[in-house]
């Protein structure tokens, strides 16, 4: 189900046949670095995590994390990658957060384009217009510039370091 558009992609909810993607983009270093290993190495480990992660987020909280495509007319351009996915986002629910979270990963290739940041600006004016979204939370690895710059575009700012349950690392918290 289509949730978006921007200027130059769709967002819509990730399904089963998307196991491919996901697999991949789970796997990336810099996916692994910055936001952690989801330990899905397999088509049907990845199918799982759809249903577990993705699909169970949608359905308890109406909201989610989506996949991101690039429209029909500029896949073609992207020479490097001719499939449309190019990355995820959306909101998180975590129990250990009192409000959602943005989230957002892409596949290097198509990083330093304004992807992401077209992306979350959409998202974050779906988050207020269509869910009635009050404050936003994100949280990044304390490392991970390129996340610090593009939350601080969209208007968050910096909150402080917190730990989440079972993570020994301090990650940075930010809030819109």
């Amino acid at each position: 189900m289509k949730i978006l558009e921007t200027e130059r992609t769709i967002l819509r909810e990730i399904v089963a046949t998307d196991a491919g993607f996901v697999l991949d983009l789970l796997n990336q270093p810099s996916f692994i670095k910055y936001i952690g290993d989801r330990q899905v190495r397999t088509l049907e480990q990845a199918a799982d995590y759809i249903e577990t992660r993705f699909a169970k987020s949608y359905q308890e909280n109406g909201f989610g994390m989506y996949l991101v495509e690039l429209k029909e007319d500029l896949k073609t351009s992207e020479i490097r990658n001719p499939k449309s996915e190019i990355g995820i986002c959306g909101f998180v629910r975590r129990d250990t957060l009192p409000d959602p979270d943005l989230g957002f990963a892409f596949l290097p290739e198509f990083g330093k384009k304004g992807y992401a940041l077209e992306t979350a600006r959409a998202m974050m004016r779906y988050g207020r217009e269509t869910l009635n979204l009050g404050r936003v939370l994100a949280i990044t690895t304390q490392d991970n510039e390129n996340s610090v710059r593009l939350l601080e575009k969209l208007g968050f700012r910096f909150d402080g370091l917190i730990k989440m349950p079972g993570d020994p690392e301090e990650l940075k918290l930010f809030s819109a």
